[in-house]
């Protein structure tokens, strides 16, 4: 969208409407509305252009309650806009307004940035009053029309959960060396749309994407400094604005269109959209952050503030100030925004960053909070799939199985789990059983079942899949902080050589140890979530917190990409049609209806029930998973019908023969991870045993019974 032309001449607004908040295109004009408790007059910087100084500057004199509102007549749809708020400026009460300082709306659609770069002067709260005007130099608010884009024939996929597959992406990193994207299209919102994309998505069988923030981003100050980004966009400006920075289209405004655009191509493939949103926390940072919207707003009420101290912000994010939801407006600005991404961009769910801050009472997680009931009962946020990292870094914030239904929580205990068991940690089969089985330890007890658990080995966040296996310590240096940022604790393990190998056993285990978390995951109950790239072989040289790193690090290499790893891949996660990997309910050690199998046994590898004392010695494991009594495959190899099958877990150094079951007559195997085989192979008939290498994962399929 073009910003609209000039202004007229000396504007001057009319008392207007308190609703809704932001700027509203109407007939004949623009209605604003902003909220603050604080501020004793708001003033709208009207501009021509990104770099521009104000054309006008226009009080709005409504005031309903703590809105402040006005209509200016003669404004069009792309006009560019900021704010002033005059009010005291009293630190030791939590009070930070400067009408030198242009602020972005809230409520803001879109946001333009100058083209000088994002950089805004950063002034701590105990500074003085900025001493310029920096509004040629700071984001935009660009006031958009209503909704004219043409959906179409779009609806949601409704994707039950019992199918859904995740595959957490970044929109840049994701296609920025895509050879099948068109290079102008490389990086954006347009280019995630493209065909070579969709078909890599489906030929995975992943029916919902999880992006990466995508909420308009301000960079922070230190980053600025060493001349990097927030690539992963963890530093939200805008609640309402898709950023920028991902659209083809940089035209002010332009991105909102671009990322319908995106979204109805996702849903014609029958893939969910579902977005990472950070509301726990802004850009702004803490006392000595950029003040750029909120805080020059109305601190008090969009922040947990020290009580005993107002100028310390409160701080259970680990980034500087704790949004407040708590605030009866801030929870509204939440879930305003919330709305309008399910509603205006059709987006299908969330995943909610460090999700407890947002849900305290005090300094205690509450699982009554205001913000939870609010969603429970929004008619709209009801629906759609709702996905917590259930901890943050204050006091109790970690909640991993404490979120009430319909919540769905990314299980780290899972990754942990999984990861322990593989390096080869003794004493890991207990739990291991709990990960494959949907984590009962966590969600029963609450009435949840194994849906409630998103399961997953590696995300964004962390070390790839093939560095996981190729590194036992972080590389981070190319971060500039010294190797000190990311997590020291990484389960990784280098398997004899720190980093590539020209060797070609160690490459061997490698690859295996690759597709024993595939594979693991395939098998697993809950809801499978896989880091984009992984099913690719990508590599970040060793760095596990490359939030940084906007260049080819965090970029998939497409060109490099492990067709063997990509055809295990597929392969494995064909497995998720099975019913028995899909159910809602956990395993209760029965027999279903028709069914001579219980829905689980344990088995020890000489063929007997594992007993209490193999949980905490062994190191391998049957898991007999029972439901139809014989299986098909399909032309390719696949699971066809049926789902009783045999998962054979060999976590040892060494190779071991596992006894079968007598139950069956038969049997295919689907996988052995000791080869990336990707058809199904007939066992010999009568075979009672199987050879399993050290370190590997096999699936058997019952084709006959006895």
């Amino acid at each position: 969208m073009v910003a609209a032309s000039s202004p007229p001449s000396s504007p001057s607004a009319l008392p207007g409407e308190d609703l809704p908040l932001g700027a509203r295109c109407v007939a004949g004009g623009i209605n604003f509305a902003v909220y603050s408790s604080t501020a004793m007059r708001i003033e709208v910087c009207l501009f021509t252009g990104v770099d521009a100084a104000p054309s006008a500057t226009i009080p709005l004199p409504g005031r309903s309650g703590h809105v402040h509102h006005g209509f200016v007549p003669g404004l069009l749809p792309g006009q560019l806009y900021g704010l002033r708020a005059h009010g005291a400026f009293l630190p030791e009460a939590g009070l930070l307004h400067d009408p030198n300082r242009l602020l972005v709306d809230p409520y803001a659609r879109a946001i333009a940035w100058p083209s000088r770069g994002p950089a805004v002067a950063v002034v701590g709260v105990e500074a003085m009053l900025l001493a310029y005007d920096n509004a040629a130099s700071a984001p935009k608010g660009v006031a958009l029309a209503d909704d004219e884009f043409d959906w179409g024939e779009d609806r949601p996929p409704r994707r039950p959960w019992s199918e859904t597959l995740i595959y957490e992406l970044h929109v840049k990193g994701m296609t920025q060396l895509h050879p099948g994207v068109p290079p102008a299209l490389r990086g954006s919102y347009a280019g995630l749309a493209t065909p070579p994309v969709l078909e890599h998505l489906r030929s995975l069988g992943v029916t919902a994407v999880e992006l990466l923030p995508v909420h308009e981003i301000h960079d922070e100050p230190h980053l600025q400094q060493r001349g990097r980004t927030n690539y992963w966009g963890y530093s939200t400006l805008g609640f309402f604005a898709p950023s920028a920075r991902y659209a083809h289209d940089r035209r002010p405004g332009a991105a909102v269109r671009e990322f319908k655009e995106m979204v109805k191509a996702l849903h014609a493939a029958n893939i969910e959209v579902l977005l990472d949103v950070v509301y726990n926390h802004t850009c702004e940072g803490g006392p000595n952050g950029p003040t750029l919207s909120l805080r020059g707003l109305d601190n008090r009420s969009y922040y947990l503030l020290d009580p005993d101290d107002p100028r310390r912000a409160i701080d259970y994010t680990g980034c500087g100030n704790t949004v407040n939801t708590r605030h009866p407006q801030t929870l509204q600005l939440v879930l305003d925004s919330l709305r309008y991404w399910v509603n205006e961009m059709h987006v299908d769910g969330f995943r909610f960053d460090l999700a407890p801050a947002l849900s305290r009472r005090g300094s205690e997680f509450d699982r009554a909070s205001a913000f939870l009931a609010a969603i429970h009962q929004d008619p709209v946020l009801g629906r759609v799939k709702l996905i917590a990292e259930a901890w943050d870094v204050g006091p109790g914030g970690y909640q991993v199985g404490g979120f009430p239904a319909p919540w769905r929580e990314w299980n780290d205990k899972y990754r942990d789990g999984l990861r322990r068991f593989w390096r080869g940690d003794g004493g890991q089969l207990g739990d291991l059983a709990f990960r494959l089985t949907g984590s009962a330890d966590l969600y029963q007890r609450s009435g949840r079942g194994p849906q409630a658990s998103v399961n997953y080995v590696t995300c964004h966040d962390g070390f790839s899949l093939r560095d996981l296996v190729s590194y036992a310590r972080k590389h981070n240096e190319a971060n500039g902080e010294d190797n000190r940022d990311g997590r020291d604790d990484e389960l990784g393990r280098n398997w004899g050589a720190e980093g590539p190998s020209d060797d070609p056993q160690i490459a061997g285990i490698r690859a295996q140890m690759v597709r024993n978390y595939a594979a693991s995951l395939a098998v697993s109950l809950g809801v499978p979530m896989i880091c984009a790239g992984d099913e690719l072989g990508r590599t970040q040289g060793g760095n596990n917190n490359a939030y940084c790193q906007d260049n080819p690090v965090s970029w998939i290499d497409w060109a490099g990409a492990d067709a063997e790893t990509l055809g295990f891949f597929r392969h494995a996660l064909r497995l998720r049609q099975a019913a028995v990997l899909r159910r809602g309910s956990f395993f209760t050690g029965s027999s279903p209806p028709g069914s001579r199998l219980r829905d689980v046994c344990w088995l020890h590898p000489s063929g007997r029930e594992l007993g209490p004392q193999d949980w905490s010695s062994g190191q391998a494991l049957g898991m007999l998973l029972g439901g139809d009594a014989i299986g098909e495959t399909d032309a390719r190899g696949g699971p066809l019908h049926g789902d009783s099958f045999l998962v054979l877990v060999n976590g040892s150094a060494q190779a071991l023969r596992f006894t079968l079951p007598a139950i069956a007559s038969a049997w295919a195997r689907l996988i052995d991870t000791r080869v990336a085989e990707t058809l199904a192979v007939p066992l010999p008939p009568g075979q009672t045993h199987y050879d399993m290498a050290p370190r590997s994962l096999v699936v058997l399929w019952i084709t006959a019974t006895r």
